[in-house]
């Protein structure tokens, strides 16, 4: 057993929990905030798909909760599953949106870098698109 190296990227967002959690956990907004992950979204066959910069992955979504939980996990082309841990947490009567990013066996440091650049990207667009 071993503990792999994370960052927990955060940004907050002037919206209460209830609005950020709706808005980022429709699967069709993505390609609104989450560039980094897919540019277009559908639903096919039961499943959500998107055309990433990977190719085409599948994205499976944690149930809907009243806890904030956003977890994601990814089927990329190879068919490896990404698990992706995010949240959205009460900061006052706003929020703050924390995604853990988990350095993976054979993921560089430069990746891991870019990676959590990339989701830190990310989050500042889901701040801009729902605080708008």
């Amino acid at each position: 057993m071993e503990l792999h190296p994370v960052r927990h990227v955060s940004v907050g967002i002037l919206r209460s929990p209830a609005d950020v959690y709706r808005y980022a956990a429709d699967p069709e907004q993505l390609p609104t905030w989450a560039s980094g992950l897919a540019q277009a979204v559908r639903h096919v066959d039961g499943a959500w798909v998107a055309d990433s910069a990977m190719g085409r992955i599948s994205i499976a979504f944690a149930p809907h909760n009243d806890l904030g939980v956003l977890d994601h996990d990814v089927t990329l082309p190879t068919g490896a599953v990404v698990h992706n841990a995010m949240r959205v947490l009460p900061n006052g009567a706003a929020s703050e949106v924390v995604f853990s990013l988990f350095q993976l066996p054979g993921m560089s440091d430069a990746e891991f870098e870019r990676d959590a650049r990339t989701v830190l990207r990310d989050l500042e667009a889901l701040k801009r698109a729902i605080e708008h």
